[in-house]
């Protein structure tokens, strides 16, 4: 038995006013933090192992991005990013860092940067 009250049909107007239908996450900009009601999440993910580390941070800045790699990765290891400048200083922390752009204009989602056909430059591992 379908509910017609929880149930929206696209093109139809939902009919009260009253009780819009809700929004879909939270679509604020930028950034989440403790203070818009956002906590972030930060993690890795070991391509070749699968092993997955996470957790909540207060916030997003540089200096825990780069603690909470070099605690979770081994010496060496490469770190695949997007180019937000959180992860600026990875590469002096002893392990080898590769960005992708998703800059409007420039969007990038992965890169083939040894020519082997294979586009190992990506972030959708942990994103997805």
């Amino acid at each position: 038995m379908k509910c017609s009250r929880t149930r929206g049909k696209k093109g139809i107007r939902h009919p009260d006013p009253d009780d819009p239908p809700r929004r879909r996450a939270n679509k604020q900009r930028g950034h989440g933090n403790f203070d818009n009601d956002r906590p972030p999440v930060v993690g890795v993910v070991g391509r070749g192992s699968g092993a997955v580390a996470l957790a909540v941070v207060g916030r997003t800045d540089q200096e825990t991005l780069t603690s909470f790699v070099g605690s979770s990765t081994v010496a060496e290891a490469m770190v695949y990013t997007d180019e937000w400048k959180g992860y600026a200083r990875l590469a002096q922390n002893n392990r080898g860092h590769a960005t992708v752009n998703h800059t409007p204009g420039q969007r990038e989602w992965a890169r083939d940067d040894d020519g082997d056909g294979i586009r190992k430059v990506h972030d959708n591992t942990l994103e997805g």
